[in-house]
């Protein structure tokens, strides 16, 4: 069965979303490894004269609920990159009526959780370099990866909270595009299926652009 351009965006935007949500997760982790486990996120800097002090005000379960977010969607979307794979490959039909409205649940559900997890990394960052540059020690918080800091060598802390905020907000958007395609699949079902019931030919067509996910009345 020939795969259509709705099911290869799809495809797309799965695996996309899967290799953001393992960056961001990743990147996260690493930014705490630099700073002995701790989350850093809305923490506050000092300088004692000698070096950069840091104080982490954040619990653990903040990082790690941002970091447990990532990889569930990334699972998520493994998941449903493999199956739609396997449902282009043999050409079964991937969803009926009653799992699209499924899906489209739990998608709008997993972008409210993307969507808080980005901002909580955005703001936390925000609020963790505004106190470095109180301390007039740096121009920029880039520039504090090469300043000495107590106890800890943070020399790509400022790279990877950049990057782990970036891949958040790249799978927020991804997330963004996946539920449009399921509210646009969901409101040409009833003219699909009308189109079916009154004229083969056309229903034949409008099959082979939406992937045999038709419905038979």
């Amino acid at each position: 069965m020939a795969v259509s351009t709705l099911q290869l965006v799809e495809l797309v935007l799965h695996g996309a979303a899967f290799l953001c949500g393992i960056a961001c997760a990743s990147a996260l982790t690493v930014a705490q490894g630099e700073f002995g486990g701790w989350c850093i996120l809305y923490g506050t800097v000092s300088w004692n004269g000698t070096v950069l002090v840091p104080k982490p005000s954040s619990h653990l379960s903040l990082c790690y609920f941002i970091s447990g977010v990532s990889i569930v969607v990334a699972l998520y979307c493994f998941s449903s990159l493999l199956y739609g794979i396997f449902g282009c490959c043999t050409g079964e039909s991937q969803w009926d009526r009653s799992w699209l409205r499924v899906t489209l649940v739990v998608t709008i559900i997993i972008l409210f959780f993307l969507l808080i997890s980005a901002c909580i990394l955005r703001v936390g960052m925000d609020v963790f370099c505004a106190s470095i540059m109180e301390t007039k020690r740096v121009s920029s918080c880039r520039d504090a990866q090469h300043e000495s800091w107590a106890s800890y060598s943070p020399v790509h802390f400022y790279s990877n909270l950049s990057s782990a905020q970036s891949s958040a907000w790249v799978t927020v958007f991804l997330w963004c595009l996946l539920t449009a395609r399921l509210l646009v699949q969901r409101r040409q079902e009833p003219r699909i299926l009308l189109l079916r019931h009154n004229d083969p030919e056309c229903s034949a067509e409008a099959e082979a652009t939406f992937g045999g996910n038709l419905i038979r009345p």
